[in-house]
């Protein structure tokens, strides 16, 4: 198994208070990231990735976001496979204590 690089919940929200630019991809399903989710974050759906390949670009690094950290985690090994740079957050939605704000379409 590759090892996937992490971040912490916490690590994130601090990177994000200090105004850092991070490229944050939820991969959560729909009706998850409704009830709010990270508002620098890009919503693409798990089972959407592997066709949303052109949205990613090589030089920059990506962190995964889910509910709990284990699909974020399932997503990074894959994207790592296809070549790209990724982090997952470790605990997901449910530890992280940052701002959310639902998702609008």
């Amino acid at each position: 198994m590759v090892e996937i690089r992490e971040i912490s919940a916490d690590e994130l929200k601090e990177k994000l208070e200090n105004g850092e630019k991070l490229e944050l991809v939820d991969v959560r399903e729909n009706e998850e990231v409704e009830e709010g989710m990270i508002p620098e974050a890009k919503h693409i759906r798990m089972g959407e990735i592997p066709d949303q390949l052109d949205y990613f670009n090589k030089d920059k690094e990506y962190i995964m976001i889910c509910r709990s950290g284990r699909r974020s985690e399932n997503v990074c090994a894959y994207l790592q496979d296809q070549g790209y740079q990724v982090r997952n957050m470790t605990g997901g939605m449910l530890e992280y204590k940052g701002k959310t704000k639902p998702k609008s379409e």
